[in-house]
C-alpha cells in the first residue's frame, strides 16, 4: 500500500494537473438572433451585392491577400443577421452583424464604446475593409456578453473611430475561421475570435457553432459548443474543409449540383456563407439552370423570373455534398413573395434565387450556399474538426415562400 503522505501527493499533483486545463461544458448553449431584409443599405441589386462580396472573396488566395480578406461589402449584404451583445462591466448593449465570412469582432460604427474597469487597450491598431464598408480603430481587451452563459473575459474587439457603410448596426461580430483575422491588427499575427474563446476558456467542449434560422426568415438562433438537435430532423452529416483555394480559407466544401436529373456544375469547391442572401454558382451552371427552367432575367433584382406555370414544373435542385444529397423544393428554390417589394420586385412576380457567382467553373470558389439554401438547412462549423456540418429542418420543405 501506498504511504498516506505520498497517497495525498499524488492526489494533489492529480488534482493540480486537472485545474491546469479548463472545465470543459457539453452541453450546447444559444444566442437569438434577428434577420431582416435591408435592401436600401445598397445601391445595388439583390444580386449584384452578393455578387460583389463573392467577386472579392475569389481574389483570397494568398496569405498575402488575408490582410484585406474581409474585403468584400457585407455592409451592402440585402439580408443582415443581428444580435445584441454586451461589451464591458456593466455592459453597453450593441447591435452586431453575424457572419461566417469575416472573423474579426468590433463595435463602434454607431452606438460609441463605453470604457469600463474591464477595457484594457492592446496598443495594437485595427483596420478591415468590407468593400462598400470598413472601420479603423484600436484594438480591445474587454468582458463580451452574448447572454446569461456566453460571457467571454479577455475578448480581443476592435474599437472604431471610423467606419462607413454601417448602417442602423454598431458592428460585426466574426465568427468565420481565425486565419480570416491575418494581418487585420497591427501588433499581432492572428487575433482569437469570439468561438476560439469560448472554447479555450471552457465554456464550451468543442469549438464548434450550430447555425438555425426559423421557418419564415424573421429570427435565428447560434448554438456554440455543438448544434441545437430539437431544430433538426435528421442526422447531421459532416464533411471536411475543402483543400481547394481560397474556399480553404472560409467554411469552404466541396459539392455537385444536379437539377432532376442533369448535373449543372460538377464536383468542384465553394464555400458556405450566412453573409450571402442567395445561392450563386458559376457562370457555367446558371446558364444551364436557367435554360432548365425557362427563366428570363430581370432587370430590376438582378434575379431570374419564372411564370407559374414554369413554376409547377420546376424539379428539385440537388446539392451533393458528401455523398449526401440536400435537395432544395421547388418552393425553397424561390424568393419570398411577400418579400418582393423589399428588393425592388414586382408583388405578383415569382422570382429565384439561384444566382451568377459572375464566373465560369474553375476559380476555386465556384458556388455560394448563402441564406436561401441555409434557411431551409441546418448548419454546423466545426473548428475542432476542420469540418462543416448539415441536416433536414422542420422548414426543408416548407412551402411558405
Amino acid at each position: 500500500m501506498f504511504p498516506s503522505k505520498a497517497l495525498l501527493s499524488i492526489v494533489l499533483i492529480a488534482l493540480s494537473a486537472a485545474d491546469a486545463s479548463p472545465l470543459r461544458r457539453e452541453a450546447a448553449l444559444t444566442l437569438d438572433f434577428n434577420t431582416r431584409v435591408n435592401a436600401r443599405a445598397t445601391s445595388l441589386n439583390i444580386a449584384a451585392a452578393d455578387r460583389a462580396r463573392a467577386q472579392a472573396m475569389q481574389q483570397t488566395s494568398t496569405m498575402s491577400k488575408r490582410a484585406s480578406s474581409s474585403s468584400f461589402s457585407i455592409a451592402s449584404s440585402v439580408t443582415v443577421y443581428t444580435a445584441q451583445v454586451g461589451v464591458g462591466s456593466p455592459a453597453t448593449q450593441y447591435t452586431l452583424l453575424i457572419d461566417t465570412g469575416s472573423s474579426n469582432t468590433w463595435v463602434g460604427a454607431n452606438t460609441k464604446y463605453t470604457h469600463t474597469n474591464t477595457s484594457v487597450d492592446t496598443g495594437g491598431s485595427v483596420s478591415v475593409s468590407y468593400g462598400s464598408g470598413s472601420f479603423s480603430g484600436e484594438e480591445y481587451l474587454d468582458t463580451v456578453t452574448l447572454s446569461s452563459d456566453l460571457v467571454i473575459t479577455g475578448q480581443s474587439i476592435g474599437v472604431a473611430s471610423f467606419a462607413q457603410g454601417f448602417t442602423g448596426v454598431d458592428g460585426i461580430l466574426g465568427v468565420g475561421p481565425t486565419d480570416l483575422t491575418q494581418n487585420t491588427v497591427s501588433n499581432v499575427g492572428l487575433v482569437p475570435t469570439v468561438t476560439d474563446n469560448l472554447y479555450s476558456k471552457g465554456t464550451i467542449g468543442t469549438e464548434a457553432l450550430g447555425v438555425y434560422f426559423a421557418p419564415g426568415g424573421s429570427a435565428g438562433e447560434l448554438t456554440f459548443g455543438g448544434f441545437d438537435s430539437s431544430k433538426t430532423t435528421s442526422s447531421v452529416n459532416y464533411v471536411s474543409i475543402t483543400t481547394t483555394s481560397p474556399s480553404s480559407y472560409y467554411w469552404g466544401i466541396d459539392q455537385s449540383i444536379t437539377y432532376g436529373s442533369s448535373t449543372i456544375l460538377s464536383a468542384t469547391a465553394g464555400i458556405v456563407d450566412t453573409g450571402t442572401t442567395l445561392i450563386l454558382i458559376a457562370t457555367d451552371a446558371f446558364n444551364k439552370y436557367q435554360s432548365a427552367t425557362g427563366a428570363t432575367l430581370d432587370s430590376n433584382t438582378g434575379l431570374l423570373m419564372i411564370t407559374s406555370d414554369q413554376y409547377a414544373k420546376l424539379q428539385t435542385l440537388n446539392f451533393n455534398i458528401g455523398g449526401t444529397s440536400y435537395g432544395l423544393t421547388p418552393n425553397g428554390q424561390i424568393w419570398p413573395r411577400s418579400l418582393n417589394t423589399d428588393i425592388g420586385g414586382n408583388s405578383n412576380s415569382i422570382y429565384l434565387v439561384i444566382n451568377d457567382i459572375g464566373s465560369n467553373s474553375g476559380t476555386g470558389l465556384d458556388f455560394i450556399n448563402g441564406y436561401s439554401f441555409l434557411q431551409r438547412f441546418y448548419s454546423v462549423y466545426d473548428t475542432s474538426n476542420h469540418q462543416v456540418g448539415f441536416a433536414t429542418t422542420s422548414s426543408t420543405s416548407a412551402v411558405s415562400n
